[in-house]
């Protein structure tokens, strides 16, 4: 599942032979020890026929549940059925049942087998049973909200702005909501499910679809069958009316299920996907394993999408129309992440959430592979960079990646399973090769295929194909917390004619890493490439030069997750910007000039960045100039002039945004322009410029703006020209995003928020904005409510200066009364 990072924003002293017990805890963090589920009885396969009763939002359901004592002989079996009625068990002897006793506590219904079992002797046990999922409480995750299993969408069609839709979530137990099972991720099963649906309702599940049968009653049943193995919480469910497209890969059905608005743009979405699984099936050398892949879009998503075997469940953010594609699609990361779980969580699945990262981190890693095979090395650095920064930013240093001990099993869902975990497999790649590691990849997911892995037999499959002792790596990072922190000092002695890199590890506590680094020492325009280890508190590396070097490159694959001061000069950074060529290399030396724009190498840097070969970098450089420095604002107008008719739309829409910090009336015309421009950041960046020199035509623009649709940044920039010539407007806009429901579209509404009280001079409309920005609070997962807050704080303080710089006393006073004293940012 993707954060699931959607919602996470992108967050969130072991014995040396002895890798596996967890002591470094977090402060209030429960001490028991979070074994592997015991398997007293295997599941074998599960057969439902399920009816939907869209009044009462329930599943009445009748399942055959095939099992057999994993080894020793039972005569119990003890199954996970959340809040349900239970109306008959039975044990099915040839055509008949004969019902068993049970005991029943709304959580477990533990069934009395009318005999011991032996491992060689499976059995089936029929239950019919009513599913209440929304009666049945739950906590859910920052990355997962909710936990009740079963999702009826506006069933009543009473909303008419909202589809009528039935979706499943399973992970991590909330399957037993709707079916009861034996709810761990150790336990594997086939299946077949008939589900009867209205008719003018396509449903899709796991597997393959065999046959339709049209009932008298105006409903369908549709019967889908699972041949291959999988876990519980991988079974799906989803029921609406969608358009269905379909693709193909190697004769197999890849297929999207869209709500019929976004039909004509679905394959612009998810086109992509046989080309995916082309180059994951290539890379892992593992053909995609399952029948078939289909992709289907949810509403009220409790998260960013799910990996249900051949059935991946996306949320609504997935559907874009064609302006917001005109961009960029945003979605193609997650589709990536989802597909990757097809092999790493659903044919190879973790045996325990202790062991979660053996299905995050690799998803993580798939969408970083996606995009450097696909769009090339730095689109793939630079998802790997932001994806480090943003557990490096999460305060997640006590949390190990295999993770024992937890409060809750969802608490595993975080920045430490997703991000550092993918960085670590990257640091891993680096380190074994590529032919080595996905060899190792291909050699694990071929002796585990259809079972369950622990992290260890993730370490064997490595140590098999390279031949090196692997445990250091594993007890460090899979069993370890914590990243190291560098202080890196470059020097030359001219007397020995030696260059000097020494590393100092600055983390607190006692631990020190070991770190194969790479270390590039440059004469003139040419590196020279040395590999050495990190292992000391302090470490001295020596390297021979006749000269002082141009340029000495510690980590010159930018490839450590490490927390990295770096003692460079801004023409050091000059020099990495132009010779390096790592994607990070770049986004360093804009960062260091980004600080340094006062002086000329700064600005030469971030000039020479407006017209990077890199799009994005293009963009990331145009939105960090400061304007309020004279040479700055002199020396971009032409760069940015020249930008401003960039072809990605990114670059396009920050260097209008810049253009207009000029308040030129000559930029009018290009403004008015491009308030029409098929991309939304465009037209948004362009009305906001407008308004900075002709308020009136932004006006009358925005009035005509919003009679279409308007999304993103152009919806955000039309609200707030248009509230601040209208307080009903602005109260409307705080009103409308008060009563948004916690998730994804709240967050991007967020910005609009922070512009409308950046700009009111309304004191009200200010205090009302501060409040519903401070609401979040209450309405954050309280795990991420930490790492969150405190981007908030630090916002809401830039807002405050901007306040005292044009003596709006009593704003300042209130945000001064509503902020905490001791805020610190998170990043």
């Amino acid at each position: 599942m993707n954060m699931k990072r959607i919602l996470l924003l992108s967050f969130f002293s072991l014995s040396a032979t002895l890798g596996f017990t967890q002591r470094d805890k977090q402060p209030g963090v429960s001490p028991v020890y979070r074994a592997t589920a015991e398997r007293i009885n295997d599941l074998v396969h599960t057969k439902l026929d399920a009816k939907f009763d869209y009044q009462k939002q329930q599943l009445n359901g009748k399942t055959w549940i095939t099992l057999k004592p994993h080894f020793y002989p039972t005569d119990s079996l003890r199954l996970d059925a959340k809040g349900m009625d239970i109306h008959e068990v039975a044990v099915v002897k040839g055509v008949k049942n004969n019902s068993l006793k049970y005991d029943y506590d709304g959580l477990f219904l533990n069934v009395h087998l009318d005999k011991t079992y032996r491992n060689t002797e499976p059995y089936t046990i029929y239950i019919s049973y009513t599913a209440k999922p929304n009666e049945f409480k739950a906590k859910g995750s920052a990355a997962i909200t909710d936990a009740k299993g079963l999702y009826f969408i506006n069933p009543l069609g009473e909303d008419k702005e909202k589809p009528t839709q039935i979706w499943t979530q399973g992970e991590t137990e909330a399957t037993s909501v709707w079916i009861p099972t034996i709810d761990k991720p150790n336990q594997k099963t086939t299946d077949e499910f008939y589900l009867t649906v209205p008719a003018k309702y396509v449903s899709l599940s796991n597997g393959k679809l065999v046959s339709q049968k049209t009932n008298s009653d105006g409903t369908r049943t549709d019967y889908w069958k699972m041949d291959q193995p999988h876990s519980p919480y991988l079974f799906f469910i989803g029921i609406g009316d969608y358009a269905v497209i379909k693709d193909s890969y190697k004769g197999k059905e890849v297929s999207y299920y869209v709500e019929k608005e976004y039909a004509p743009v679905a394959r612009r979405i998810f086109g992509n996907t046989p080309e995916m699984i082309a180059l994951f099936s290539k890379l892992t050398g593992v053909d995609y394993p399952w029948v078939k892949y289909s992709q289907i879009v949810g509403r009220d998503y409790v998260s960013g999408a799910m990996e249900n075997t051949t059935a991946t469940l996306h949320g609504e953010g997935a559907q874009q129309d064609a302006r917001e594609l005109s961009e960029r699609n945003r979605w193609e990361d997650v589709i990536a992440h989802e597909l990757f779980h097809q092999w790493f969580g659903d044919y190879v699945t973790t045996e325990s959430w202790s062991n979660i990262t053996l299905n995050e981190s690799f998803a993580t890693l798939g969408s970083q592979l996606w995009n450097e095979f696909h769009y090339g090395k730095d689109a793939g650095n630079e998802e790997r960079y932001n994806s480090a920064k943003g557990y490096l930013g999460s305060h997640s240093e006590n949390k190990n990646l295999v993770r024992f001990y937890y409060n809750d099993k969802e608490d595993v869902f975080d920045a430490v399973s997703y991000n550092k975990g993918g960085a670590i497999l990257q640091m891993l790649r680096k380190f074994v090769g590529d032919s080595a590691f996905f060899k190792s990849l291909n050699l694990y997911l071929n002796t585990y295929k259809y079972k369950n892995a622990e992290a260890q037999q993730l370490r064997l499959a490595f140590e098999d194909v390279t031949g090196k002792d692997l445990n250091w790596f594993f007890n460090q990072w899979y069993y370890g917390s914590g990243n190291p922190k560098l202080n890196i000092t470059y020097g030359y002695d001219a007397a020995s004619k030696q260059a000097t890199v020494i590393v100092e590890q600055q983390q607190e506590g006692d631990k020190i890493f070991t770190l194969p680094a790479s270390v590039d020492v440059w004469t003139g325009n040419t590196p020279t490439r040395y590999n050495v280890w990190v292992k000391a508190k302090v470490d001295t590396f020596y390297f021979p030069a006749s000269s002082k070097p141009s340029f000495v490159n510690f980590d010159a694959d930018k490839i450590l997750l490490a927390d990295k001061t770096e003692n460079k000069s801004l023409d050091d950074y000059a020099f990495q910007y132009n010779h390096a060529g790592n994607y990070v290399d770049r986004r360093e030396a804009i960062d260091a000039a980004t600080k340094k724009q006062a002086e000329v190498g700064g600005v030469q840097i971030m000039l020479a960045a407006v017209k990077d070969n890199y799009a994005p970098l293009r963009a990331y450089a145009i939105s960090n100039l400061d304007m309020s420095l004279a040479q700055v604002k002199n020396a971009a107008e032409a760069p940015l002039a020249e930008a401003a008719k960039d072809a990605n739309r990114r670059v396009k829409a920050a260097a209008i945004g810049k253009l207009g910090q000029y308040k030129f009336a000559k930029y009018a015309p290009l403004f008015k322009a491009a308030v029409n421009d098929s991309s939304y950041s465009v037209a948004g960046a362009a009305l906001e410029a407008l308004n900075k020199v002709d308020t009136t035509a932004a006006f009358d623009a925005a009035k005509q703006l919003v009679k279409g649709k308007v999304k993103g940044r152009l919806e955000t920039a039309t609200k707030n020209i248009m509230s601040a010539r209208d307080k009903g407007a602005a109260l409307k806009l705080l009103s409308d995003y008060e009563a948004m429901p916690f998730g994804q579209k709240k967050f991007q509404a967020l910005s609009g928020v922070f512009e409308l009280i950046s700009a009111t001079p309304d004191t009200e409309i200010f205090k009302k904005g501060v409040d519903a920005i401070l609401g979040l609070e209450t309405a954050l997962p309280e795990n991420i409510r930490g790492q969150v807050m405190p981007q908030i704080y630090t916002a809401l303080r830039e807002v405050q200066k901007e306040k005292t710089e044009n003596g709006l006393t009593e704003q300042v006073n209130y945000l001064n009364s509503k902020l905490p004293k001791d805020n610190k940012s998170g990043f």
